[in-house]
């Protein structure tokens, strides 16, 4: 079933849009939390209330790349519950370290004016990613979206670890220009 007719299930209120998310997207959802969280387990819970949380959006939204919206939905619920289970256990684990490899780039000293701008952040960083190249816009989202460690990158591309490690290090200073440019986070 193609997407624009799973989002108009959602509107219509029919059941039979979980179903047909989950079978065409369910394993997507899955890999996402999985990915963030390590646990079998908690993904296949993050992947539940990602159909609830799309439940709940549409309407009112009714998104043109649910792939997208609902990938999106999954990672808000992991990267929650891995804040809620590491709230007193600070550290370790490959998503801190990513996020702390962001920094550098966006702080995370988020004022409310700041979070104003939150819109015009992800629009830069989506005009940026349109710039790259494919392998280091591959590289940057398997490392900065996914959260896979640089050893599963190296593998999954064919790459040494260090050439992953040097483009995504060019990709984040490349990312901080971009935005000192764009006049975001100077």
């Amino acid at each position: 079933m193609d997407d624009k007719t799973i989002v108009e299930l959602y509107w219509q209120r029919d059941e039979q849009a979980i179903g047909e998310t989950r079978n065409k997207y369910g394993r997507y959802l899955y890999a996402i939390a999985l990915g963030i969280l390590h646990s079998a387990p908690d993904a296949e819970e993050c992947e539940n209330d990602t159909y609830l949380d799309a439940w709940n959006a549409m309407p009112p939204h009714k998104p043109s790349l649910l792939k997208t919206f609902l990938g999106k939905i999954t990672r808000r619920i992991s990267l929650d519950r891995l804040k809620r289970q590491t709230a007193d256990k600070r550290g370790g684990g490959e998503v801190p370290l990513t996020l702390e490899e962001l920094h550098e780039c966006i702080p995370d000293h988020v004022t409310i004016d700041e979070k104003l701008r939150e819109e015009e952040l992800t629009a830069a960083i989506d005009a940026f990613l349109r710039t790259l190249d494919d392998d280091p816009r591959r590289v940057f989202l398997r490392r900065y979206w996914y959260f896979d460690s640089v050893e599963a990158i190296a593998r999954r591309y064919g790459y040494g670890q260090s050439k992953v490690k040097m483009m995504l290090h060019r990709t984040r200073e490349n990312l901080r220009e971009y935005l000192k440019k764009e006049g975001i986070f100077v």
